[in-house]
């Protein structure tokens, strides 16, 4: 799903124009980013936490060549979903999980087609 699938799927929903509910979703997108930079962690309630975290310096192996890399410290925005996000994707999992092991019932063999006639 893209931002403007989801641009889509609420101007649908709540009867707004794309283009407003476009700006609507941007302007949402830069107060997160904002408050990260400014405050390192933003808490959206039933939805999750994102959290700006400094990741160590790592010695690191280039996939292509096998050669030791050296890889600087860095900030990584990270991300904890809320109960009710992992309470969904869990309900997802446990179906699809379900879905999985049934067993679909074998195809019947094909009926044996009628032998030619020798008038044919």
């Amino acid at each position: 799903m893209t931002k403007k699938d989801i641009v889509k799927a609420i101007s649908e929903s709540i009867g707004e124009t794309q283009l407003k509910t476009k700006e609507i979703v941007q302007k949402t997108f830069e107060a997160i980013i904002n408050t990260l930079v400014e405050q390192e962690r933003i808490e959206l309630r039933n939805f999750g936490v994102f959290e700006v975290k400094k990741r160590a310096a790592r010695k690191a192996r280039n996939p292509r060549t096998g050669e030791r890399v050296d890889v600087a410290e860095k900030y990584v925005v990270t991300f904890k979903p809320g109960k009710e996000m992992e309470e969904k994707v869990r309900q997802l999992e446990i179906a699809k999980a379900a879905a999985a092991t049934q067993v679909t019932p074998p195809e019947p063999p094909p009926s044996p087609s009628p032998e030619p006639t020798a008038a044919e």
